[in-house]
């Protein structure tokens, strides 16, 4: 009889669980970098707007995912903690899972791995063993801290559709040589030299690695959706960049970014 009472409470958690899952959530948080971040998004330039983010901004020109849910749950509302640091790669993504698991979140959504791929040069990017070790380690604190909410992985965009829509651009050349910008993929942007054109190559190779191992690592956790490369196989152009450091989504490539992740993340009415 104990284990029968034992047993229908499991069941009964497990149905929770269900009903759980199938419903909007009513608080989220947001990890990455610069990207979700809204980094030059705002009227004063060089500075974090994260009202402009695709996942927990609050600007209307954007459509986050924020106010999406919202629309569907207002308890959501106030609840969108954007722990996303410009400048952060995967390493940093631990310590901005933990503040998600602090503020005990039901979603949480992760675009982290472009300044692994943009170092100041080729040899300085991540490995990629690193790099899936530390977004594994990540994953592991989110499901030990949060193991009933949900998390989206979008996967890293291409950099190289940066290199291609602007390299015939003295001014996105020149900050981007000033500016120390991407190195790794944008250095000597006017080179046709073999020995430019191989090391670009490289540098997407991987760009496409890392996204591999963010696929992998996502697909062992039941609650983990991955994009499926989504973001990076969506084309951009130059009106989704922003002409303040040519790097950067503008508000129009921030709502790009917002409507192909959320075309891509969980039917919250039903998964």
């Amino acid at each position: 009889m104990r284990y029968l009472t034992g047993l229908a409470a499991a069941l009964s958690a497990l149905a929770l669980t269900g009903t759980a899952a199938a419903a909007y959530p009513s608080s989220m948080a947001s990890t990455g970098d610069s990207i979700t971040r809204g980094f030059n998004d705002c009227s004063f330039p060089y500075v974090d707007c994260p009202a402009a983010s695709w996942s927990t901004g609050t600007s209307t020109s954007v459509n986050s995912h924020y106010l999406r849910i919202r629309a569907a749950n207002p308890a959501i509302t106030g609840r969108n903690y954007n722990d996303s640091v410009t400048g952060a790669d995967m390493a940093d993504l631990l310590g901005q899972v933990q503040r998600a698991v602090a503020q005990q979140v039901e979603y949480v959504t992760i675009l982290m791995g472009a300044n692994d791929v943009c170092a100041s040069s080729e040899s300085a990017m991540t490995p990629v063993a690193t790099f899936r070790a530390q977004f594994e380690q990540a994953m592991a604190a989110l499901a030990a801290g949060l193991p009933n909410s949900r998390v989206f992985v979008a996967s890293i965009p291409d950099i190289y559709q940066l290199f291609a829509i602007y390299r015939s651009s003295f001014a996105a050349q020149s900050v981007w040589t000033l500016a120390g910008i991407c190195q790794s993929m944008l250095a000597n942007a006017w080179s046709n030299l073999p020995w430019d054109v191989a090391r670009r190559s490289r540098v997407r190779q991987r760009n496409i690695d890392y996204n591999t191992q963010l696929a992998q690592v996502c697909a062992t956790y039941v609650l983990c959706r991955f994009d499926n490369n989504a973001v990076f196989n969506t084309p951009f152009t130059r009106s989704d960049v922003t002409t303040r450091d040519y790097f950067h989504p503008s508000v129009a490539g921030q709502a790009k970014l917002a409507a192909v992740t959320w075309a891509a993340t969980f039917d919250f009415a039903s998964d």
